[in-house]
């Protein structure tokens, strides 16, 4: 065998050792779901309470980034800092992709005077208050990037807290910008836009 095979070989062998490498584990990550996730997020990701936030067909990358904020402490949660605690880059990034391919679902909105408020809000901000259009950044159909979460059908409540803990500077690992716009939003604004969200998918 010539020298050149064996550099090749050894080429194409840890092409292929790099590539498994980034394949992510789902069955692992089924697992970590089934144990640590389910009595929370629910065996779909379609959350157990409102209070959760439901994790089907939500971005893997923002999945990963957000479970890593709460392993370092830059997101804070007593309840989710010691779920995370073992979870190496890999679990995290697995459990992100294992939740995206869930299929999204989406609340019935219980109050639809409110949801047409917030779904104007939502669309073309409020220009009174200077609140600005979510769509700018969240996209038209609330489906976000890989980069932003997805609110599309997320629990009403959930979304609440969260604005409410930008706006207290008590969630601060994500854009600065949210502070700001969290800070000029009224109440009525607040669960106009979440009870929107909630319902649309």
């Amino acid at each position: 065998m010539s020298w050149r095979s064996v550099v090749v070989g050894t080429g194409v062998a840890l092409a292929a050792s790099v590539c498994m490498a980034q394949v992510p584990d789902l069955e692992r990550a089924r697992k970590i779901a089934s144990g640590s996730c389910v009595l929370c997020h629910g065996e779909q990701g379609e959350s157990s309470s409102e209070l959760f936030p439901k994790l089907a067909a939500q971005h893997a990358g923002y999945i990963a980034r957000q479970l890593a904020a709460f392993k370092n402490g830059e997101r804070k949660s007593s309840t989710m800092r010691p779920m995370v605690g073992k979870l190496s880059e890999e679990d995290m990034a697995a459990l992100g992709v294992y939740y995206s391919q869930m299929p999204a679902t989406a609340n019935e909105v219980r109050d639809r005077d409110l949801a047409v408020v917030g779904r104007y809000i939502y669309h073309h901000g409020n220009r009174f208050s200077g609140v600005p259009a979510c769509a700018g950044c969240h996209g038209p159909n609330a489906a976000g990037s890989p980069a932003l979460p997805r609110l599309a059908g997320q629990n009403e409540l959930y979304l609440e807290n969260q604005i409410r803990q930008f706006n207290k500077r008590e969630r601060t690992n994500d854009n600065e910008v949210m502070h700001v716009i969290a800070s000029k939003m009224t109440e009525l604004e607040v669960k106009a836009v979440s009870e929107y969200l909630s319902g649309t998918r």
